[in-house]
């Protein structure tokens, strides 16, 4: 039996890194998930979560890959929607700037302040929920090791609210310990 944790209201995942892959594009269809990160979004679910991804993809720009390709991905893994940045250059949704979490903020009613973050990289995944005063938590899956030690400087006006061995961890953090 799991604990609700009914002050968590939604849980932002980001993709490459996080969930699976390496930390590079890797095309949705060659995409795979660690081992643990299907019981991980399973189990927000199964609290009464919502859960996002949120993640930046500009190869969609260069035309590897499409944003329906990324959509579809995260349906089949269970995600309540997906917000996708498909630029290369500087705009307001690729993160560290905060635009697909306001939007997903707007779109479902959120109190950002009542919403999670995870992701590897420090000076986008938690420099985004940052701006928008959303709990982070870093995996030190992808690029998570290096953010916490060699990139920390681009990221130090901040410091993760957890940092977790890996998605599952972090979720059992969630459901068991956050206190928002």
């Amino acid at each position: 039996m799991t604990k609700q944790n009914v002050d968590v209201q939604a849980v932002f995942m980001d993709r490459d890194g996080t969930i699976g892959g390496t930390g590079h594009f890797i095309h949705p269809r060659d995409f795979k998930l660690y081992p643990n990160a299907q019981e991980a979004i399973t189990l927000l679910k199964k609290n009464g979560i919502k859960v996002f991804a949120v993640t930046n993809q500009y190869r969609i720009s260069r035309g590897e890959a499409t944003v329906q390709d990324f959509e579809e991905q995260f349906s089949e893994y269970g995600f309540d929607q997906s917000y996708i940045c498909p630029h290369e250059q500087e705009c307001g949704c690729r993160k560290p700037k905060p635009g697909m979490l306001l939007e997903a903020a707007e779109q479902h009613h959120l109190d950002l302040s009542r919403c999670i973050v995870i992701g590897d990289v420090g000076d986008t995944d938690m420099l985004a929920a940052y701006a928008v005063g959303a709990k982070k938590i870093m995996v030190r899956t992808g690029w998570g090791e290096s953010s916490l030690t060699t990139y920390r400087n681009k990221w130090i006006e901040t410091e993760p609210d957890y940092i977790a061995e890996d998605i599952l961890d972090a979720v059992h953090w969630i459901i068991n310990e956050s206190n928002l």
